[in-house]
């Protein structure tokens, strides 16, 4: 990982979501120090924004336990980033599971939506674990947009779903306010949410990263913001994707979080959250 003091070579990309291909240093996604031990076998997952960042290092470990996994992108914007994504799980792929797929949308449409849900179940019969990960930084992300009654018919006892958050939910960040507005929402959103499945057996929980080297950085700073990106925090250092995804896998396995449902999990690099 990342030393203490890291600094970027200054960068920035026009568009968002901005593209890990095209990023110096690539984001890490993986790491042969990561030990996987079959805790997905037989689950289906969904990623949405799985193709790059926090969500492709999600899709591969995910991969690694065992689960098939489904991920969507943004079409034309994505597609090298998705390519990659496709081919990192193809080769993490458990011998049990199904080959995974990538599905190009917009999810800032709920007829979107839906049919992403309606793609997995036709292809895999369900979905166990669903991660709420796609966002852009300066307006809202997706995760209200989905479709809770449809989800539901789709998700069994046991399911799991995990929302990402932000560490500026909790701190505030008056240069993205309405970046920070919508991940306290969806802080809200998952809490309520848990509390409105629980009797179904479905665990609702999210995961609020502080700063993290994906594409939305180069795409949302200045290049001297970038250089920097992360240095605030005590450890000094942005964190890596691969940092982030085992705390999905935690709240996506029944064995390790069983008895977890409303909370937020905070890998952040040592700020201290009053959460």
């Amino acid at each position: 990982m990342a030393s203490s003091g890291q600094q970027f070579p200054p960068q920035k990309q026009e568009t968002q979501p901005g593209k890990e291909h095209l990023m110096d240093p690539t984001p890490q996604a993986t790491t042969q120090e990561y030990k996987p031990s079959n805790k997905l076998v037989g689950k289906v997952a969904l990623v949405t924004g799985g193709d790059s960042g926090i969500g492709r290092a999600v899709c591969h470990c995910f991969a690694l336990e065992g689960a098939t996994v489904a991920f969507t992108y943004v079409k034309g914007h994505e597609d090298k980033d998705a390519s990659d994504t496709l081919e990192m799980l193809r080769k993490a792929k458990h011998a049990d599971a199904k080959d995974p797929i990538a599905i190009p949308t917009d999810l800032g449409y709920d007829e979107n939506c839906k049919r992403v849900v309606d793609e997995v179940v036709s292809s895999y019969g369900r979905i166990d674990i669903l991660v709420n990960n796609a966002a852009e930084q300066y307006e809202a992300g997706s995760v209200e947009e989905i479709d809770e009654a449809r989800l539901e018919r789709h998700m069994k006892e046991g399911s799991s779903i995990i929302n990402t958050t932000s560490v500026n939910a909790y701190k505030g960040n008056a240069k993205l306010l309405d970046y920070t507005s919508t991940k306290g929402a969806i802080v809200a959103f998952t809490r309520g949410l848990a509390l409105q499945l629980v009797e179904k057996g479905i665990r609702v929980n999210g995961v609020a990263p502080g700063p993290i080297w994906t594409p939305l950085i180069p795409a949302s700073f200045t290049e001297e913001e970038s250089a920097n990106f992360g240095k605030q925090v005590p450890m000094k250092r942005a964190g890596q994707p691969v940092e982030v995804a085992p705390s999905y896998v935690f709240l996506a396995s029944n064995v390790d979080s069983s008895y977890i449902t409303g909370q937020v999990l905070h890998p952040n690099g040592g700020t201290i959250v009053n959460a």
